[in-house]
């Protein structure tokens, strides 16, 4: 299923993008999609049963916002480094286990919505990533077990960065990668099931309409059922926690001189091959 949310900032309400590409109204099933309903197997039941029998009223797509496809994000745990291309273009070791660090749930926006370049930036970056949403409590994920029967789907995760701001300014990597509007996301919220191997997807995002990324996550270091396992050793995942699995190749940091850092007026489009495309203007903050 690809499940979403449409409507004003902040009053969202839940849809699912049925296969002929039919907007379809789920108010009258589900309150909104949130790890509440991604943990409820007999709720997602009733939403695929209405898909599948036509119960599902059409909404009119003209002019309606997508938000982001998950309400009341827990966490947003990320992956750095975790492409070998990615490495390779930056000058990188691969690193020995995975990389974590944190964006706040209040950086997510609408995959079309305007991002903000931050006050004083010069070194704002894009990355188009893998996101991951949990549907089940992770913790301790053992090794005889399946890490991926706790994801609930994926989504498209553009994890925008100030690069001065991440690593020429001191401390941990959160300063450049927490600023307002950092990480938009969606239009969709893909079931699992729909997705399949999630290590045989196309990623590519295009600035100005010129490709910059054209990845595939074949070439991810960790893979998304290694990394659900080895951060559910570190912290518990609860249904609608997000993880952003990492960017290929192709981003500004990695370009020769002069590296082309996004600016106000700047157009970012991305997508991941089944899970949809974003587009967003940037803007001065």
């Amino acid at each position: 299923m690809k499940l979403l949310r449409v409507g004003t900032e902040g009053a969202e309400r839940p849809a699912l993008l049925d296969a002929e590409g039919v907007l379809r109204d789920l108010t009258g099933i589900v309150d909104d999609i949130d790890g509440a309903l991604l943990a409820d197997a007999a709720a997602l039941g009733r939403v695929r049963a209405a898909a599948e029998a036509g119960e599902l009223p059409a909404l009119d797509a003209t002019g309606l916002r997508i938000g982001p496809p998950l309400g009341r994000i827990g966490k947003v745990v990320c992956i750095g480094l975790n492409y070998h291309d990615h490495a390779r273009e930056t000058g990188a070791e691969p690193p020995a286990e995975p990389v974590v660090f944190f964006k706040a749930a209040d950086t997510v926006v609408g995959p079309n919505d305007t991002v903000l370049v931050p006050r004083g930036s010069v070194k704002t970056d894009w990355e188009v990533e893998l996101a991951v949403v949990i549907g089940r409590t992770a913790r301790y994920v053992a090794d005889d077990e399946d890490p991926l029967a706790y994801v609930a789907g994926y989504a498209v995760a553009h994890d925008v960065s100030e690069r001065e701001f991440q690593i020429e300014r001191g401390g941990t990597w959160d300063k450049g990668k927490n600023c307002e509007t950092f990480n938009p996301l969606g239009p969709w919220l893909v079931t699992a099931d729909e997705v399949g191997d999630p290590q045989d997807l196309s990623l590519r995002l295009w600035v100005n309409g010129e490709l910059k990324q054209d990845g595939t996550t074949a070439e991810q270091i960790f893979p998304v059922a290694e990394v659900v396992r080895y951060v559910s050793r570190f912290m518990v995942l609860y249904p609608g926690d997000v993880i952003n699995t990492g960017t290929p190749a192709g981003v500004a940091l990695g370009a020769p001189e002069p590296k082309p850092f996004l600016r106000a007026g700047d157009v970012v489009e991305l997508e991941i091959a089944g899970l949809g495309r974003q587009r967003q203007e940037f803007k001065d903050a």
